[in-house]
């Protein structure tokens, strides 16, 4: 059972947040394939170095034993302890805008109370929209476009990038407690699910965490770099066809999604994909990227941003 106590505890050195900015929520837990959320969880604190505004309380929220915190061991005494981290950050993305970012792992107990807390974040900082990404492994070829299913309020987000809406009962997440209470207190509020291969669904995928990154993007504008992803990506992609070449029986398998996958695009009424190989604005098109957002900015936008 959880120890009883607060629920988080706010940074003492937060900085002041503008009202009006996104927030995007990346919690790993139930199933995550591709380890997309992880890598993306990864890529936001690593890349983006944002400021933790509020901590939550492992202790009251956290399963110890269903998911072991790592402890360093050298040659015969102990270095370094990391118990998991749950947080509400600021950051900024490649272009310097800012935004909010819940990020670390999906709360073992006190799912109702995590939901009330975020949604309390949400009306005190006048979040804008809330985006959340989360992967799933589907019956789908590495060599077509990845896919999403997109859910919550943002009807112009489903027509465009939803390529699979079924009608099914799932076991729930913490993220989709989310997006419902947020539906329910009419917050623009969205959640990509990524349709990644079922035979790398158990791997790092680096295209999933790619078109993560990439849905959110979709859903905010905001623009990430992700160099070192795309790079490990297109390195993943080539050991994974010189497996397939090499195997007959993968051939076929993957010849068999190809041809399913084309059949069922070819027939669907639905989006097209958008989420094409995962791979993000390179250098070049971030800069022009950046060139564009600063010649839009009007004037004063600054002192906007700080009010």
């Amino acid at each position: 059972m959880p120890v009883s106590g607060p629920l988080f505890e706010r940074s003492a050195s937060a900085p002041p947040v503008p009202r009006g900015l996104p927030l995007v929520i990346a919690l790993t837990g139930f199933t995550d394939a591709g380890s997309a959320v992880s890598r993306v969880v990864d890529f936001m604190r690593d890349e983006l170095a944002p400021t933790p505004l509020v901590v939550f309380t492992n202790d009251v929220l956290l399963d110890y034993r269903a998911r072991r915190p790592l402890i360093s061991f050298d040659q015969d005494h102990l270095t370094d302890y990391r118990p998991p981290r749950l947080e509400l950050s600021f950051a900024h993305d490649a272009l310097g805008q800012p935004f909010l970012v819940l990020s670390g792992y999906e709360p073992d107990f006190g799912w109702d109370a995590f939901a009330a807390a975020v949604l309390a974040f949400v009306d005190e900082y006048g979040v804008s929209t809330v985006t959340w990404v989360h992967a799933i492994p589907m019956p789908v070829p590495h060599t077509r476009p990845l896919g999403t299913t997109v859910s919550g309020t943002r009807t112009e987000l489903t027509a465009a990038h939803s390529v699979w809406q079924p009608r099914t009962q799932v076991p729930a997440t913490a993220g989709h407690l989310l997006e419902y209470r947020l539906a329910d207190a009419g917050i623009r509020v969205a959640g990509f699910v990524i349709l990644v291969p079922h035979y790398l669904a158990d791997t790092e995928y680096p295209a999933a965490a790619l078109a993560a990154l990439d849905s959110v993007t979709v859903a905010t504008s905001l623009v990430f770099t992700g160099e070192e992803l795309r790079e490990e990506n297109r390195e993943y992609l080539a050991k994974v066809e010189d497996q397939v070449s090499g195997s007959d029986e993968l051939s076929r398998m993957v010849q068999g999604l190809e041809e399913r996958y084309d059949a069922y695009m070819a027939g669907s009424t639905l989006a097209t994909p958008m989420i094409h190989t995962g791979d993000l604005p390179s250098a070049e098109e971030l800069a022009a990227e950046l060139e564009r957002f600063l010649a839009s900015r009007p004037s004063g936008d600054d002192d906007k941003r700080g009010a």
